[in-house]
């Protein structure tokens, strides 16, 4: 009787184990996904389409592409948590993406953003809008600041980046009140 008991659990375990490691990879596949889906919405809208949602039931779409120096990611409009759980979002009401003013983009420290750590003065940041125009940004400084303090946010005269996600970037807990913020100065504009 015991060794029934002792297999049928063993089973139950094996089930349940199963289950929560098919979960995990889910969570590794729709990020994939999502990130493929993202790339076809990019093509979409440098095509010329407006507004290409990359899935049905999304509520934002692509509006640029930074290339940073661990490679390059659609920026989403957008920088809502739903948002930037899937790539950067462009900051509603800051310059569009290449354009006068300051543009900002937010993103997770975790993923997309992680390696804004490593930027240091002089290193270069390229953004791509839709039209296919090519801003070349060179950063000018980087600070931990308080999430209040929105004058990080001021509006130039200049073409301006800013990149913002939280901070530190080894947290365990996610969110907190640092963020870890990248200005950055159009050094060039190529037209497509």
């Amino acid at each position: 009787m015991r060794r029934r008991v002792a297999s049928a659990l063993s089973l139950l375990l094996l089930a349940v184990g199963g289950v929560q490691g098919g979960r995990g990879a889910w969570i590794y596949a729709k990020a994939e996904l999502a990130q493929i889906l993202l790339r076809r919405s990019w093509a979409d809208t440098r095509a010329g389409r407006e507004r290409v949602r990359p899935w049905p039931w999304a509520d934002a779409w692509p509006v640029a592409r930074i290339i940073l120096p661990d490679g390059d990611h659609i920026v989403l409009g957008g920088a809502s948590g739903r948002n930037l759980a899937f790539a950067p979002g462009h900051l509603d009401g800051t310059a569009p993406p290449g354009g006068s003013g300051t543009c900002v983009i937010a993103g997770h420290r975790d993923t997309q953003f992680s390696v804004l750590e490593d930027l240091v003065e002089g290193d270069r940041v390229l953004l791509e809008d839709a039209p296919g125009t090519v801003t070349t940004y060179r950063v000018t400084a980087t600070a931990v600041v308080d999430e209040s303090e929105t004058e990080v946010l001021a509006e130039t005269n200049e073409p301006t980046l800013v990149l913002i996600t939280c901070w530190p970037f080894d947290a365990v807990a996610p969110g907190g009140p640092l963020r870890y913020v990248v200005w950055a100065e159009n050094v060039e504009t190529l037209q497509r």
